[in-house]
C-alpha cells in the first residue's frame, strides 16, 4: 500500500482543521484545572482512547450506515457542510452553546465527544473514506489524535508559551478555515450533483 502524499494532506488539514486542539485546548485547562497534573494527563489519555475508538467504527461502517438509512453522498455531504459551517462560525465569533454541566467528576465524555470525535470530525472522516478509501483517513485521524492527545497532555506547557491570547487567536484562525473548509465542502457536492 502506498500512501498518496497529496490526498493524505487534504485528510490530514481537513481533520485538523475540524478537531482543532488548538480551540479545545482552553476546554481542556477548564474542564481539568482543578485536576492534579498526573489526573491531568490520565484524562488526556482517556480521553483520546474513547476518541480513537469511536472515530474508527465510523471510518469503517461510516458509509454503511449511510447506505442502510438510503442516505445520499449529497445530502450527507451538504449537510455535514452546514453542521461543520456552525461549527466554523461559533469558533470565529466566540459563541458557546449548551448547558453548564460539571464534569469535575469525569471529562472524557465533554472532551472525547462532541469536542474530539463531534458530529463534524465524523461527518468529514465519512466523507473522505468514500473519496480516499479507508488507509488515508485512518492514517490522517491517527496523526491528529497524536497531536490531540500531545497538547492535552502538554497544555501547561503550551499555556505558558503561547497565553491565553495566543490560543484565543489559534483557535478564532482554526474557526475562519474551519469555514471556508465547509463552504467548499458545500460547493463540491452540487458541483458533482450537476
Amino acid at each position: 500500500m502506498t500512501l498518496d502524499i497529496n490526498a493524505f494532506m487534504h485528510a490530514f488539514v481537513t481533520l485538523l482543521v475540524i478537531m482543532d486542539p488548538f480551540g479545545g485546548l482552553p476546554v481542556f485547562m477548564t474542564l481539568t484545572k482543578d485536576y492534579s497534573e498526573e489526573r491531568a494527563k490520565h484524562s488526556a489519555h482517556r480521553a483520546t482512547l474513547v476518541s480513537l475508538i469511536l472515530l474508527t467504527i465510523f471510518v469503517f461502517v461510516g458509509e454503511g450506515v449511510l447506505t442502510f438509512f438510503s442516505i445520499s453522498m449529497f445530502s450527507f455531504q451538504v449537510g455535514g457542510g452546514l453542521i461543520l459551517l456552525m461549527l466554523g462560525l461559533l469558533y470565529v465569533l466566540d459563541i458557546t452553546l449548551g448547558d453548564d454541566k460539571d464534569y469535575s467528576k469525569d471529562i472524557v465524555i465533554p472532551m472525547a465527544t462532541p469536542l474530539i470525535a463531534g458530529p463534524g470530525a465524523i461527518t468529514a472522516i465519512i466523507i473522505l473514506v468514500t473519496k480516499y478509501g479507508y488507509w488515508i483517513p485512518l492514517v490522517a485521524m491517527l496523526v491528529n489524535l497524536f497531536i490531540y492527545w500531545l497538547a492535552m497532555y502538554y497544555a501547561r506547557h503550551i499555556k505558558t508559551i503561547l497565553g491565553e491570547q495566543g490560543l484565543v487567536i489559534m483557535s478564532r484562525v482554526m474557526g475562519l478555515l474551519l469555514v471556508a473548509l465547509a463552504i467548499e465542502m458545500i460547493r463540491t457536492a452540487w458541483v458533482e450533483l450537476l
